[in-house]
C-alpha cells in the first residue's frame, strides 16, 4: 500500500525513541558522557562516509563540479539560514518541545534536559532520518506502491532511535514530524517528483546532508559547537546546484 512504508517509519523511531528514554533514565553522568562521545563519532563517521562517497560517486560519473556544488551550497545555504535565522528559530522549538511534553504525564520525566540538547536530539535524528539516498529513493517507491526500502530504512531507524534518544532525550521523537513531511511528501508527490529527483540531485543532497551531520558529530564530540540550523538550507540548495550542474 502507498504510504505504508512512510508510517512504518515513523512508528519505529516513536518506539526507539521511547525504548531510549526509557534506558535513558538509567544512565549515570559518567556513562552518560561517554555515549555522547560515541555518538559523536558514529555520527561524524556516518557524514564523513555520506560525504566520501558522494564525491566518489561523482568522480565515477564523470562530474566535475561535485566540489563546487559542495561548497556553493554550503556558503549559499549558510547565509540563507542566517538571514532566516534558523538557529533562532530552533532555540523557540526546543522551548516549545519541553513545553508541550512537559504536559504529557508520561513524557514529563522526560524534559530534564536544556533546550539546548533538546533541539540537538531533533536536528540530529531529523538529519539522519531524513537525509540520505534511502529517505528519497524509498519514499519515491514507497509512493509508487513498493515500500520494501523504507520498511528496511523504518528497522535501521528504529534502533538508531534507541541510541540517539538514551544519550540526546525526547527531541529525538520530534523527528517523525519532518519524517512525515519529506518522506510522505515525496511519496505523495512521486509521480511528479521523480522526474526532478535525478541520481545527480539526490547525490549531491546527500553529499551535503553528510556534511551537515559530519559538523553534529564535531559538536557532540565537543570540539566546535557549529550553527549547523544555519545550514540546513545547503540541502536544499546543493538539489537546485545538482539539477543545474547535472
Amino acid at each position: 500500500m502507498p504510504g505504508s512504508g512512510v508510517i512504518a517509519n515513523v512508528l519505529t523511531v516513536m518506539a526507539g525513541t521511547a525504548i531510549g528514554l526509557t534506558f535513558g533514565r538509567f544512565i549515570t553522568e559518567r556513562f552518560r558522557q561517554i555515549a555522547f562521545y560515541a555518538l559523536g563519532l558514529s555520527t561524524f563517521s556516518i557524514g564523513l562516509s555520506m560525504v566520501l562517497g558522494g564525491l566518489a560517486k561523482a568522480d565515477a560519473a564523470g562530474s566535475k563540479f561535485a566540489v563546487l556544488v559542495l561548497v556553493g551550497s554550503l556558503v549559499v545555504g549558510g547565509l540563507t539560514g542566517e538571514a532566516i535565522g534558523v538557529e533562532k528559530w530552533l532555540e523557540r522549538f526546543g522551548h516549545w518541545l519541553r513545553s508541550v511534553a512537559s504536559k504529557i504525564p508520561l513524557l514529563k520525566a522526560a524534559t530534564g534536559e536544556g533546550e539546548h540538547q533538546m533541539v540537538e536530539g531533533f536536528v540530529v535524528a531529523s538529519l539522519l532520518f531524513c537525509v540520505g539516498t534511502m529517505t528519497i529513493l524509498g519514499s519515491l517507491q514507497d509512493g509508487m506502491g513498493d515500500s520494501s526500502i523504507l520498511f528496511l530504512k523504518a528497522l535501521l531507524d528504529g534502533v538508531a532511535a534507541i541510541a540517539l534518544a538514551s544519550a540526546l532525550g525526547i527531541g529525538v521523537g520530534f523527528s517523525v514530524v519532518p519524517i512525515i513531511i519529506v518522506q510522505g511528501g515525496i511519496a505523495l508527490g512521486a509521480h511528479a517528483l521523480q522526474p526532478f529527483l535525478t541520481v545527480d540531485v539526490i547525490r549531491e543532497m546527500s553529499t551535503v546532508g553528510g556534511t551537515l551531520i559530519a559538523a553534529i558529530g564535531i559538536d557532540l564530540l565537543g570540539i566546535k559547537r557549529l550553527p549547523v540550523g544555519n545550514l540546513m538550507p545547503a540541502v536544499f540548495i546543493a538539489g537546485i546546484l545538482g539539477a543545474f550542474f547535472g
